[in-house]
């Protein structure tokens, strides 16, 4: 079975089920709740609180074990669940920048574990990952979109995450990795930075939740003034991170600009009163980069 990954440092995302926090509990005894997974004697819950940002993934378990729910999900969501072993062939991704020095060991992160048992959501899980594959981030989004960037000459996409920026040319159809790299700049800093400011101005403390429903025009209970500030330190976070594009010589004001990301999707209209892109394109899929891997996955075994 093939299951494709997007591990994001905020949210891990699939094709086929809903993102989930990229944070985890650890436990001796089976906690309260659910969404419990059991695996080697120990029970881990997801989390609220995400894992801080690593530049590696394959430093310890703790993201193998976030994939180990993520495959859980996947077999449930297509109906792919049995008692027996489940060959499942990963499809993974990095950011541009971190690529081409660690695809190999992130591939090998994942493989010659043997038969790996677990349980969730009271079935016993045996798989095997027999094989898996790693792509460029942002790249693996676009392509989604083939058809129509394929005629087109130039088009820069903007992959808007949780920790990095990530940005790759696209010339034709085809990636150009000599335009490509990853800015530590992404959301999780504006949030600091929105916690920091609201708690020293107003005495109150944001949660990510509440600044994601404020920028997405949601109700939140707090005051008027709270949320223009998270409003008007948004738009400063994207003018800011467009201006730091532009100084890597990336021309925003022609060819096609296609944002892409849970970032993207968040700031929208930040970043379309910016005045700084001109007819951005924005892929609202949420799960593009997880879907892109599948798409990658399927042309290569052709």
């Amino acid at each position: 079975m093939l299951i494709s990954i997007d591990h994001g440092n905020k949210l891990i995302k699939t094709c086929n089920s809903e993102p989930f926090t990229g944070g985890l509990l650890e436990t001796d005894a089976m906690p309260f709740g659910s969404d419990v997974l059991e695996y080697k004697g120990k029970f881990y819950q997801l989390t609220d609180q995400r894992i801080p940002y690593h530049r590696n993934k394959f430093e310890d378990e703790r993201y193998f074990v976030l994939t180990l729910f993520a495959i859980a999900r996947e077999i449930e969501a297509k109906g792919g669940y049995h008692p027996g072993a489940i060959d499942v062939q990963l499809a993974v991704g990095l950011l541009p920048a971190h690529y081409g020095t660690q695809y190999q060991q992130f591939c090998a992160f994942f493989l010659n574990r043997g038969p790996i048992h677990f349980e969730y959501h009271s079935r016993k899980y045996s798989i095997v990952i027999t094989k898996a594959v790693c792509y460029p981030q942002s790249y693996a989004a676009a392509i989604t979109m083939f058809q129509a960037l394929k005629r087109i000459p130039r088009a820069l996409i903007l992959d808007i995450g949780g920790v990095t920026v990530d940005y790759m040319q696209i010339k034709n159809g085809g990636g150009d990795m000599s335009v490509s790299d990853s800015l530590e700049s992404g959301v999780i800093m504006m949030y600091n930075k929105i916690v920091s400011k609201v708690r020293a101005e107003h005495d109150i403390i944001l949660s990510e939740p509440e600044i994601d429903a404020i920028l997405l025009g949601q109700n939140v209970q707090t005051t008027p003034e709270v949320i223009q500030l998270t409003e008007r330190l948004a738009q400063e976070f994207i003018l800011d991170l467009l201006s730091a594009l532009r100084e890597r010589q990336l021309e925003l004001r022609s060819g096609q600009i296609v944002f892409v990301g849970g970032g993207s999707i968040l700031l929208r209209r930040q970043i379309e009163s910016s005045g700084k892109v001109v007819n951005p394109i924005f892929v609202d899929d949420i799960n593009a980069n997880a879907k892109g891997y599948e798409l990658l996955y399927q042309l290569g075994q052709k």
